[in-house]
């Protein structure tokens, strides 16, 4: 995994204190594999309640990340009761690390 442990807690805090305790953070895509080099920040947030204002909620999310990543480039993908599930969901779950 790339990423050091400052932005691992970092990325888990800030979802703490955007989605609650209960929320469960996984990296996935190219920063899972420690061969690879450069990549954007890829994060599947998963939670067990539903999220009003997915769009609003995934990008104010990604922004505070990239400012806590020095301006790395952060995409978020949400995972909750009210939200279709897509292949890329179970791509994340699968091949994810829970942070």
């Amino acid at each position: 995994m790339r990423l050091n442990p400052q932005h691992v807690a970092a990325i888990k805090q800030l979802a703490a204190e955007q989605f609650g305790a209960d929320v469960r953070v996984r990296l996935f895509g190219s920063r899972v594999d420690d061969a690879a080099r450069g990549g954007d920040v890829d994060l599947l947030v998963e939670l067990d309640a539903p999220v009003a204002e997915p769009g609003v909620a995934s990008a104010r999310f990604s922004v505070r990340v990239s400012r806590a990543m020095n301006g790395r480039k952060v995409d978020v993908l949400l995972a909750a009761p009210n939200l279709r599930t897509q292949s890329i969901h179970e791509v994340a779950r699968r091949e994810g690390v829970l942070l």
